[in-house]
């Protein structure tokens, strides 16, 4: 009662091949499809970047002419002041 058993014939490797080339045709795409993705990123961020150098250059610009703005509100208390003062000199 001994059981005989043929050998296998050769497992047909066609669709192991196919698995194959598919996988392989995938990880292609999708590392092209990642380069793409990247480079956009880069190039999103430069433009921020840019951007960003020119927004700094408008705040320092702002910021002096508050200051040069708060300089002349200042002279012109003081030259109000003055002329209140003459004018009541004047009108003793």
């Amino acid at each position: 009662m001994h059981s005989v058993s043929l050998p296998r014939p050769p497992a047909d490797k066609e669709p192991e091949l196919r698995i194959t080339v598919v996988i392989g045709a995938a990880l292609i795409v999708q590392t092209a499809l990642g380069l793409i993705w990247t480079g956009a990123a880069s190039e999103r961020l430069s433009q921020l970047e840019r951007g960003a150098r020119v927004n700094a250059a408008l705040l320092e610009r702002t910021a002096r002419l508050e200051e040069q703005t708060r300089f002349m509100a200042e002279s012109l208390t003081r030259i109000e002041a003055k002329l209140d003062r003459v004018s009541a000199e004047e009108g003793t």
